[in-house]
């Protein structure tokens, strides 16, 4: 089966916010370090996206959704949230690339990365920046892709246990701005 990738509305988002909530407990629960604690509730999981309701309504926020096949379960998302500072409108952050533990290593996250990416230069941005847990394999998948490290800063977050992790910084020229 193919992934399709969709992008969602505000109104998308209200009508898919308890299959992100899962989604987004499932990626906690495996370990994966996205500004969460082990133990997170469904309730948080999905006050957390509905969090993103203004941003998504006013475009600051763009996010996607990956399903395999079009009618499958909801097994990944990624989002970019563009700068709002006069300086910075340029430059967009990628936030939250995730895949559901039980569907990784089909090229999901890439395929996600890769729409993001192609968004974001449609859209005028020119430079993408990111950071994630140093050593993860999220790294792989980001090097692999085009993305250029800048640095890593230890002890930065804590990982869903709550232990201290550095976090790599990774950033990509878009096409047709020099890099």
């Amino acid at each position: 089966m193919t992934t399709v990738i969709t992008r969602l509305s505000a109104a998308g988002l209200r009508a898919h916010r308890d299959e992100l909530a899962a989604l987004l407990h499932a990626v906690v629960a495996d370990g994966s370090s996205l500004g969460f604690l082990a133990g997170l509730g469904h309730a948080d999981a999905a006050a957390w996206w509905d969090s993103l309701l203004p941003a998504v309504e006013d475009g600051s926020l763009a996010l996607w959704v990956s399903r395999t096949g079009a009618d499958g379960p909801l097994d990944g998302t990624v989002s970019w949230y563009r700068e709002s500072k006069p300086n910075g409108r340029h430059r967009a952050e990628l936030r939250k690339l995730m895949v559901h533990p039980g569907c990784r290593g089909r090229g999901t996250a890439r395929a996600l990365l890769a729409r993001a990416e192609s968004e974001a230069a449609r859209a005028g941005v020119l430079l993408l920046c990111l950071d994630t847990e140093t050593g993860s394999g999220a790294e792989h998948v980001y090097r692999s892709a085009g993305w250029t490290e800048a640095g890593t800063i230890p002890d930065y977050a804590t990982d869903p246990a709550g232990r201290l992790h550095p976090t790599t910084l990774f950033y990509k020229r878009l096409p047709g701005t020099g890099g």
